[in-house]
């Protein structure tokens, strides 16, 4: 058991494939509405695992999900479907003050799951109800994902 009592889940995966697997699993467990943190560094699999999430919930296919490092915004899916995704990335934000303009607290308000790339730059901007999943390189193919529940 982690903090709070909540149970933290642990996955390794050997390929992007397995990764995006991975993701399609974790999507499964997810309500309609989350917000969900994807932290580890450049290059962990972060987009990777996206791609997993944003399948699992019939919003995209894999191989239409990218990174949304400079429009930093992708929309997927439709709230009518129940499959609404925004998938963020806040890697070239270097102030709190510009998350405002984002208008994100407008889309943590919406029914849909919200997957934040390099969130825990600003974690004080952010709900305090919200999941967490680390990524971890531990190979040049192998990851470890660790799932936080909210």
């Amino acid at each position: 058991m982690g903090r709070g009592g909540h149970t933290l889940t642990v996955f390794e995966t050997h390929s992007g494939e397995e990764t995006v697997a991975a993701g399609r699993r974790i999507a499964a467990t997810l309500p309609q509405r989350a917000i969900v943190l994807l932290t580890g560094n450049l290059g962990a699999g972060k987009t990777t695992l996206a791609k997993g999430i944003i399948s699992g919930l019939g919003a995209a296919e894999p191989d239409e999900v990218s990174s949304p490092t400079f429009t930093l915004i992708h929309e997927y899916g439709s709230a009518a479907s129940g499959n609404l995704v925004y998938h963020i990335d806040l890697y070239r934000l270097e102030r709190a003050e510009e998350l405002a303009a984002l208008g994100l607290d407008e889309i943590f308000d919406r029914e849909a799951v919200v997957l934040i790339e390099w969130g825990d730059r600003f974690p004080h901007a952010l709900p305090d109800d919200r999941m967490e999943i680390r990524l971890t390189a531990s190979g040049p193919d192998t990851r470890r994902i660790e799932v936080r529940p909210a």
